[in-house]
Protein backbone atom coordinates (compact mmCIF):
# COMPACT_ATOMS: atom_id res chain seq x y z
CA UNK A 1 0.00 0.00 0.00
CA UNK A 2 1.37 3.45 -1.15
CA UNK A 3 -0.15 6.62 1.21
CA UNK A 4 0.22 9.50 -0.48
CA UNK A 5 -0.13 13.19 1.15
CA UNK A 6 -3.38 15.48 0.30
CA UNK A 7 -3.44 19.12 0.48
CA UNK A 8 -4.42 18.94 4.05
CA UNK A 9 -1.07 16.37 5.37
CA UNK A 10 -3.50 14.65 7.93
CA UNK A 11 -5.90 13.07 5.46
CA UNK A 12 -4.16 10.85 2.98
CA UNK A 13 -4.81 8.65 0.06
CA UNK A 14 -4.41 4.89 -0.12
CA UNK A 15 -3.63 3.57 -2.85
CA UNK A 16 -3.43 -0.16 -2.20
CA UNK A 17 -1.14 -2.67 -4.56
CA UNK A 18 -3.54 -4.55 -6.90
CA UNK A 19 -2.39 -8.24 -8.05
CA UNK A 20 -4.32 -8.79 -11.64
CA UNK A 21 -3.99 -11.09 -14.27
CA UNK A 22 -6.54 -12.52 -16.84
CA UNK A 23 -8.16 -14.07 -13.76
CA UNK A 24 -9.35 -10.73 -12.33
CA UNK A 25 -7.98 -9.33 -9.39
CA UNK A 26 -6.23 -9.07 -5.87
CA UNK A 27 -5.80 -6.87 -3.47
CA UNK A 28 -5.68 -6.49 0.73
CA UNK A 29 -7.98 -3.85 1.42
CA UNK A 30 -6.60 -3.46 5.00
CA UNK A 31 -3.41 -4.60 6.83
CA UNK A 32 -2.93 -2.52 10.30
CA UNK A 33 0.89 -3.24 10.49
CA UNK A 34 1.46 -1.58 7.19
CA UNK A 35 -1.07 0.86 7.12
CA UNK A 36 0.35 2.19 11.08
CA UNK A 37 3.94 1.66 9.51
CA UNK A 38 3.09 4.21 6.58
CA UNK A 39 1.51 6.52 8.82
CA UNK A 40 4.50 6.77 10.71
CA UNK A 41 6.81 6.70 7.75
CA UNK A 42 4.97 10.22 6.97
CA UNK A 43 4.86 11.45 10.78
CA UNK A 44 1.47 10.84 11.28
CA UNK A 45 0.06 8.82 14.55
CA UNK A 46 -1.44 5.77 14.28
CA UNK A 47 -5.35 5.52 14.58
CA UNK A 48 -7.57 4.00 17.29
CA UNK A 49 -8.24 0.25 16.63
CA UNK A 50 -11.48 0.35 14.18
CA UNK A 51 -14.28 -0.90 16.24
CA UNK A 52 -17.22 -0.62 13.42
CA UNK A 53 -17.62 -1.25 9.51
CA UNK A 54 -20.50 0.38 7.61
CA UNK A 55 -21.51 -0.30 3.87
CA UNK A 56 -23.94 1.99 1.91
CA UNK A 57 -25.49 2.34 -1.31
CA UNK A 58 -26.71 5.69 -2.80
CA UNK A 59 -28.42 6.38 -6.08
CA UNK A 60 -26.65 8.88 -8.18
CA UNK A 61 -27.05 12.98 -7.11
CA UNK A 62 -27.28 11.40 -3.38
CA UNK A 63 -24.83 13.92 -0.57
CA UNK A 64 -24.16 12.23 2.47
CA UNK A 65 -22.74 14.38 4.90
CA UNK A 66 -20.88 16.71 5.91
CA UNK A 67 -21.04 14.43 9.11
CA UNK A 68 -18.98 14.22 11.96
CA UNK A 69 -19.13 12.85 15.91
CA UNK A 70 -17.75 15.31 19.01
CA UNK A 71 -15.63 13.84 21.11
CA UNK A 72 -15.76 11.59 23.68
CA UNK A 73 -16.72 9.48 20.50
CA UNK A 74 -14.98 11.29 17.65
CA UNK A 75 -14.52 8.94 14.90
CA UNK A 76 -11.53 8.30 12.35
CA UNK A 77 -12.75 6.74 9.21
CA UNK A 78 -10.76 4.90 6.78
CA UNK A 79 -13.43 5.05 2.88
CA UNK A 80 -13.63 3.25 -0.36
CA UNK A 81 -16.11 2.58 -2.88
CA UNK A 82 -16.77 -0.99 -3.88
CA UNK A 83 -18.85 -0.40 -7.39
CA UNK A 84 -19.66 3.01 -8.80
CA UNK A 85 -17.89 6.36 -8.05
CA UNK A 86 -18.21 9.52 -5.60
CA UNK A 87 -16.55 12.27 -4.82
CA UNK A 88 -15.72 12.16 -1.12
CA UNK A 89 -14.65 15.36 1.17
CA UNK A 90 -12.72 15.51 4.20
CA UNK A 91 -13.57 19.07 6.06
CA UNK A 92 -10.98 20.48 8.68
CA UNK A 93 -12.76 21.24 11.79
CA UNK A 94 -9.89 21.36 13.93
CA UNK A 95 -9.98 25.24 15.60
CA UNK A 96 -6.18 25.28 16.35
CA UNK A 97 -5.53 23.61 13.22
CA UNK A 98 -3.14 25.41 10.58
CA UNK A 99 -6.15 24.10 8.23
CA UNK A 100 -8.83 24.76 9.79
CA UNK A 101 -11.95 25.27 7.39
CA UNK A 102 -10.16 24.04 4.86
CA UNK A 103 -10.91 20.67 2.52
CA UNK A 104 -9.95 17.93 0.44
CA UNK A 105 -11.77 16.63 -2.20
CA UNK A 106 -11.08 12.82 -3.80
CA UNK A 107 -12.74 10.75 -6.35
CA UNK A 108 -13.61 7.71 -4.88
CA UNK A 109 -14.45 4.58 -6.96
CA UNK A 110 -14.65 1.01 -7.90
CA UNK A 111 -12.11 1.38 -11.04
CA UNK A 112 -9.36 3.51 -9.23
CA UNK A 113 -9.62 1.38 -6.21
CA UNK A 114 -8.37 4.41 -4.03
CA UNK A 115 -9.37 4.46 -0.22
CA UNK A 116 -9.39 7.65 1.89
CA UNK A 117 -7.88 8.05 5.53
CA UNK A 118 -9.75 10.28 7.53
CA UNK A 119 -8.50 11.32 11.08
CA UNK A 120 -10.75 12.67 14.17
CA UNK A 121 -11.51 16.42 13.67
CA UNK A 122 -12.83 16.56 10.07
CA UNK A 123 -16.75 16.68 8.84
CA UNK A 124 -17.14 14.10 5.98
CA UNK A 125 -19.40 13.87 3.32
CA UNK A 126 -19.75 12.38 -0.80
CA UNK A 127 -21.99 12.71 -3.21
CA UNK A 128 -22.52 9.47 -5.75
CA UNK A 129 -21.32 10.69 -9.34
CA UNK A 130 -22.73 7.02 -11.15
CA UNK A 131 -25.85 5.75 -11.20
CA UNK A 132 -25.02 4.21 -7.48
CA UNK A 133 -22.84 3.70 -5.78
CA UNK A 134 -21.41 1.19 -2.74
CA UNK A 135 -19.47 3.03 -0.03
CA UNK A 136 -17.43 1.17 2.96
CA UNK A 137 -15.92 2.69 5.66
CA UNK A 138 -14.35 1.65 9.08
CA UNK A 139 -14.59 3.44 11.73
CA UNK A 140 -12.68 4.09 14.84
CA UNK A 141 -15.48 4.86 17.23
CA UNK A 142 -18.82 3.67 17.53
CA UNK A 143 -22.14 5.36 16.07
CA UNK A 144 -23.50 7.43 19.02
CA UNK A 145 -26.41 9.56 17.71
CA UNK A 146 -25.79 11.96 20.91
CA UNK A 147 -22.67 12.99 19.71
CA UNK A 148 -23.19 13.20 16.34
CA UNK A 149 -23.24 17.02 14.00
CA UNK A 150 -23.17 17.80 10.38
CA UNK A 151 -21.98 20.94 8.72
CA UNK A 152 -24.02 22.34 5.90
CA UNK A 153 -22.67 20.54 2.47
CA UNK A 154 -23.25 24.40 0.95
CA UNK A 155 -21.60 26.47 3.45
CA UNK A 156 -19.94 29.64 1.19
CA UNK A 157 -17.27 29.65 4.18
CA UNK A 158 -15.92 26.09 3.37
CA UNK A 159 -16.83 25.93 -0.67
CA UNK A 160 -17.35 23.02 -1.95
CA UNK A 161 -16.93 21.95 -5.36
CA UNK A 162 -19.04 19.26 -5.48
CA UNK A 163 -18.66 18.46 -9.43
CA UNK A 164 -22.45 17.85 -9.66
CA UNK A 165 -24.06 20.11 -11.98
CA UNK A 166 -28.03 19.14 -10.80
CA UNK A 167 -29.73 19.41 -7.23
CA UNK A 168 -28.43 16.82 -4.46
CA UNK A 169 -30.63 15.00 -2.52
CA UNK A 170 -30.39 15.27 0.82
CA UNK A 171 -31.36 13.82 4.05
CA UNK A 172 -33.61 16.05 6.28
CA UNK A 173 -30.78 16.10 8.50
CA UNK A 174 -27.77 16.96 6.09
CA UNK A 175 -30.37 20.04 4.87
CA UNK A 176 -30.38 21.28 8.58
CA UNK A 177 -26.57 20.98 8.55
CA UNK A 178 -24.81 24.58 10.31
CA UNK A 179 -22.34 26.76 8.90
CA UNK A 180 -18.82 26.54 10.08
CA UNK A 181 -19.27 29.74 12.59
CA UNK A 182 -22.49 28.45 14.29
CA UNK A 183 -21.59 24.46 14.65
CA UNK A 184 -19.59 22.75 17.36
CA UNK A 185 -16.30 22.13 16.14
CA UNK A 186 -13.09 20.69 17.89
CA UNK A 187 -10.55 22.69 20.06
Amino acid sequence: MKLIRTAIPDVVIIEPKVFGDERGWFMESFNERRFHAELENLGLPAPRPFVQDNHSCSKKGVLRGLHYQLPPHAQGKLVRVIQGAVLDVAVDIRQSSATFGKHVSVKLSAANQLMLWIPEGFAHGFITLSETAEFLYKTTNYYAPESECCLLWNDSAVSIDWRYSGKPELAIKDAKGLCLQDAELFP
